[in-house]
């Protein structure tokens, strides 16, 4: 697994190892089981063409239910309690991103109030897509910058394909999920958590990035004909040079939003899917 980044990846592979150790235990007992009764069991040694058969043994058909339902519970209840958290969303994030979708690469909206940038994220007709839940954790004025990636091209300062995501280390980010064709899934890979994009629905989720570096992000749903060059990169570095880096993008008239993607339904925009 690669080295968590966030302060939420932890919980994740936590979650991950104990189902894997969970399941390395079940697995050493059923095959030393089946071993042990072939070995201790088998005709050369008890000289028994067919051995005494057991049928409507009831404390071993109640054993065999009921083991793996306590298996299966506890399973659930650990994924369900990490779910539950990994999920959920803050009142107010101090950072918002809109990553929009698209065959085959991304655009990143952020949605921040940028000296230099007019405009208001919450009555924007490029964000129409995005649900009103969701906008009303927006900042007020917030008129926002963008960075796009066109397909097959490579980043110029780092030889990376795709485009750059900043994110500023000590934050926390939520990240607002929208497509504007087919089902995509938003991946970055030492996060260790990943969501799909999905037209006409807005997924999101947040984390707090704790270390430097750039990462890797890809696209992790079978997309169309290029889908295995869908990829980004991930930038984390300090606040400063993040507000920095949108002023940049402010200077190359990267102001406003780019479409979010294809809207929703008038009942599905405003069903509550998120604890907000």
């Amino acid at each position: 697994m690669p080295t968590p980044t966030t302060e939420e990846a932890p919980r994740i592979l936590s979650l991950w190892q104990g189902s894997w150790a969970a399941a390395l235990a079940v697995g050493v007992l059923v095959w030393g089981l089946i071993l042990w009764s072939a070995f201790f069991h088998r005709r050369s040694r008890t000289k028994v063409e067919v051995p005494p058969q057991t049928r409507y043994n009831m404390p071993i058909e109640a054993l065999y239910t009921v083991v793996p339902l306590i298996i299966v519970s506890v399973l659930f209840y650990f994924t369900a309690r990490d779910e539950s958290e990994l999920l959920s969303l803050k009142k107010k994030p101090d950072v918002t991103v809109n990553v929009v979708g698209f065959q085959w690469s991304w655009c990143f909206n952020y949605i921040e109030p940028v000296a230099g940038s007019t405009g208001d994220a919450k009555t924007s007709k490029d964000l129409d897509a995005i649900p009103d839940r969701f906008k009303k954790a927006f900042p007020d004025n917030a008129g926002g910058v963008y960075d796009c990636g066109t397909p097959g091209t490579r980043n110029p300062q780092t030889g990376n394909p795709g485009p750059t995501l900043w994110l500023p280390k000590g934050k926390t980010v939520r990240f607002v999920l929208t497509s504007r064709d087919v089902i995509h899934s938003f991946w970055v890979v030492p996060f260790l958590m990943k969501q799909d994009v999905i037209p006409g629905h807005t997924n999101a989720f947040e984390v707090t990035p704790n270390k430097e570096g750039t990462f890797m992000g890809k696209c992790a749903e079978l997309c169309g004909v290029d889908h295995s060059r869908m990829l980004f990169n991930v930038k984390v570095v300090s606040p400063e040079r993040y507000e920095q880096h949108l002023k940049d993008l402010v200077d190359k008239q990267q102001n406003g939003y780019v479409p979010a993607g294809i809207a929703q339904t008038s009942h599905e925009k405003n069903r509550e899917t998120n604890n907000l």
